[in-house]
């Protein structure tokens, strides 16, 4: 079952608000001694978290269908990063990585227990069989997310969990659970950063600019590649040219810089051009992952009442530490 983006979680009776948690879906099958782990397209994960089978299979009930998120804590957060890298072909890596960096399955639903099929109960009834389960079989790895009928609480999961939430669901609490369907309503993290304009990319079809490419100072003082923003019409794409093209100037970014081949250029070399650190943009964002933006912001607005040394590395907003996870599971 999945989620319609909404812009604000349903005030009305009847809802259960639950934390989105920034990690890997994961349908949970066990019968007997067999243990399978499907992604929310279908395939099996599995093989790649072997500690999380190994730890399904010791549940002392040999037949159960759970729904919940894969996460994974390093050096202090939860990094979506380690996630990623278990997706690999190497058998002898995934075992390494599942020695030292263990994941964790955060459980959120119950639709088969005991030979029991609960797809067609409530979820208020599949949220009780699923906390007697945790009650029973619980534990470092296997966790409980948490869940309120509260506004309020819901709202302030939102305000102040970090990176851990990819925002809130809500659910019918007198709804089964639906397939396929877009069936709950979810209100996703966002936040806003000012960002030095250190280059930019042009379009391939030579209609302008492309994309910004956003820059933050650290602690000494180094000008890092955190991310871009895109999105232009046409009109601003072929503005900028004139704003932009003065300001070219090596090195554009003092620290990390933009590379290579990436998931954002099809593995393939992306020509970037640097600038003059002298322009600043208000983007917001969502995620952030080994201290740049996971996915591409959105231009909110041109700064040019904010100097660029004031744009730090301190604006992102990380993942949720392990220690305060206790406050959004129980």
């Amino acid at each position: 079952m999945e989620a319609k983006l909404v812009a604000e979680l349903p005030d009305e009776p009847g809802w259960q608000y639950e934390p989105k948690w920034d990690g890997f879906r994961a349908i949970v099958f066990r019968r007997g001694d067999d243990v399978e782990i499907l992604s929310k397209s279908g395939k099996s994960l599995a093989r790649y978290f072997p500690e999380v089978v190994t730890e399904v299979a010791a549940v002392r009930c040999d037949a159960f269908v759970l729904d919940g998120e894969l996460i994974l804590p390093v050096d202090g957060v939860l990094s979506f990063d380690a996630l990623q890298a278990r997706l690999h072909p190497a058998a002898s890596r995934i075992s390494r990585l599942a020695r030292e960096t263990p994941a964790q399955l955060m459980l959120f639903d119950c639709l088969g227990l005991s030979g029991d099929d609960l797809l067609t109960t409530p979820l208020a009834r599949r949220r009780l069989a699923l906390e007697a389960f945790h009650r029973q079989h619980g534990s470092a790895s296997l966790l409980l997310s948490g869940c309120t009928d509260d506004l309020a609480t819901a709202q302030a999961w939102l305000a102040r969990s970090g990176g851990a939430l990819d925002g809130v669901v809500a659910k019918r609490r007198d709804a089964p659970y639906r397939p396929g369907e877009r069936a709950m309503l979810k209100v996703k993290q966002h936040r806003s950063a000012d960002c030095v304009v250190g280059g930019f990319r042009r379009a391939k079809d030579g209609g302008g600019v492309a994309s910004l490419l956003l820059g933050l100072y650290d602690d000494a003082g180094r000008l890092n590649h955190v991310g871009f923003t895109s999105g232009l019409d046409a009109a601003a794409r072929a503005a900028l040219v004139p704003k932009l093209e003065p300001l070219i100037a090596t090195p554009g970014f003092t620290g990390k810089a933009p590379g290579g081949p990436s998931r954002w250029n099809d593995g393939k070399e992306s020509a970037w051009e640097p600038l003059r650190s002298e322009l600043v943009v208000e983007v917001l964002y969502d995620q952030v992952t080994g201290e740049r933006f996971r996915h591409g912001t959105r231009l909110l607005r041109w700064r040019p009442d904010k100097a660029p040394a004031q744009c730090g590395m301190e604006q992102l907003i990380h993942e949720l530490r392990p220690a305060e996870l206790a406050t959004i599971a129980v």
